[in-house]
């Protein structure tokens, strides 16, 4: 175990702090030269045309919105030089003029009172954008904990992944995937819970940490699916019990343990994909159970089947928010067209022209979440270094 602790620090990927995150959200996204420049800019235009227009059309109060501007991309301290700056030129401009004292006073009055106000609105988005950059950071910290960076290497396998939840805000979705080293092979699950939003999180979250001290701890697969089933079963206890919708979780469990074959118990999931010697196929998994939660309803119990993994091929197994992905005519994405023409790639290449063509395919618009994992074996005779090698320069994903 001690080798798969090695590994997995190798694979492991900075986590963005906290502090970094706040301090960039206070950051303004213009430089404060860039800035200088520009205002000096505005302002002399604005001057020039006040001139030109003379008393009968005062340009001069339009400098009040250059403050409401700079509050958008600037910092705080750039925004109030842009006030200070502001209202020393309309205050000088006013006490060159023709008009009445109460014009004058009225004027200065109005750009006090606009600066004040676009500093305070700068203040408000900042103050807004580091609550945000905080949580976003506590996310990404709580995706690390719930969904571990990819590539993995074990003795077993090279795991390369790709997971994009279907909102953008929010870190971790409904997908689940997870890769353990036992002293039994290299276990592997991929899933889809039920539903969407935080609850299926939580079901979600039930079901790795379960299979993260099954894998370990079981002997069998069938052992590990069964703690998975009673994991799964007990959230949904608690669910009902807080109000909460009860849910299950499709998945496909695989074991691996250094030989040619591959142990999987599919438990309602899509058949895995096998890739080899150009060519792409289905594995035909014929032992399909219930979802994890629904075996009460089942008098089937689950077994686990095998199947030739030879070496150098690539298995890629996936949620169905790729399968089901839906371009602008609502016609469904044509994943196993698209993965003959792929037959050939790696893993990373595998994923990264996965990635491309279900943005192309969808035009943006995802309507699930996606994940995908795609497995090889490792070479029997590779070593710490040999196992090491795919990982350099691997993009997480």
């Amino acid at each position: 175990m001690a080798l798969g602790r090695r590994r997995t620090a190798r694979c492991r990927t900075e986590v963005p702090s906290g502090t970094d995150a706040v301090a960039e959200a206070a950051t303004g996204r213009i430089g404060s030269w860039a800035l200088a420049g520009w205002l000096a800019l505005v302002t002399v235009l604005i001057v020039l045309l006040d001139l030109f227009t003379g008393e009968d059309l005062r340009v001069i109060p339009l400098l009040v919105v250059v403050p409401a501007l700079a509050s958008v991309f600037c910092s705080l301290r750039q925004t109030v030089w842009v006030a200070v700056w502001i209202t020393v030129v309309v205050v000088g401009s006013g006490l060159g003029g023709h008009g009445t004292f109460w014009d004058f006073v009225f004027g200065m009055g109005f750009t006090v009172l606009a600066c004040a106000l676009g500093v305070a609105a700068c203040a408000a988005r900042i103050r807004h954008a580091t609550e945000m950059a905080r949580l976003r950071s506590a996310a990404v910290a709580l995706q690390r904990q719930i969904l571990r960076p990819l590539p993995v290497v074990t003795d077993q396998v090279f795991a390369y992944g790709l997971y994009e939840p279907i909102e953008e805000d929010r870190f971790v979705g409904g997908d689940i995937y997870e890769v353990v080293e036992s002293p039994y092979g290299t276990r592997v699950i991929i899933g889809d819970v039920q539903g969407k939003g935080l609850a299926a999180i939580g079901a979600g979250f039930a079901a790795i940490a379960a299979f993260r001290e099954a894998a370990v701890r079981e002997r069998t697969l069938t052992g590990v699916v069964e703690a998975l089933e009673d994991a799964v079963v007990r959230h949904n206890v608690f669910s009902a019990q807080t109000g909460e919708a009860e849910r299950f979780v499709t998945a496909l469990v695989l074991g691996f343990d250094g030989k040619d074959r591959v142990q999987a118990v599919n438990c309602g999931h899509l058949p895995p994909r096998l890739l080899h010697e150009g060519r792409a196929r289905a594995v035909p998994l014929r032992r399909i159970s219930v979802p994890l939660g629904l075996a009460g309803l089942s008098r089937e119990t689950r077994t686990a089947e095998s199947f030739a993994l030879p070496p150098g091929a690539t298995l890629l197994a996936v949620t169905d928010g790729v399968t089901e992905a839906r371009d602008a005519a609502r016609a469904f994405y044509p994943f196993d067209r698209r993965l003959a023409d792929w037959a050939g790639h790696d893993p990373r290449e595998l994923l990264d022209a996965l990635r491309t063509d279900l943005e192309r395919f969808t035009g943006g618009v995802r309507r699930d979440d996606v994940a995908a994992l795609a497995l090889r074996r490792a070479p029997a005779s590779s070593g710490d270094g040999e196992a090491a090698r795919p990982v350099a320069g691997a993009v997480t994903d």
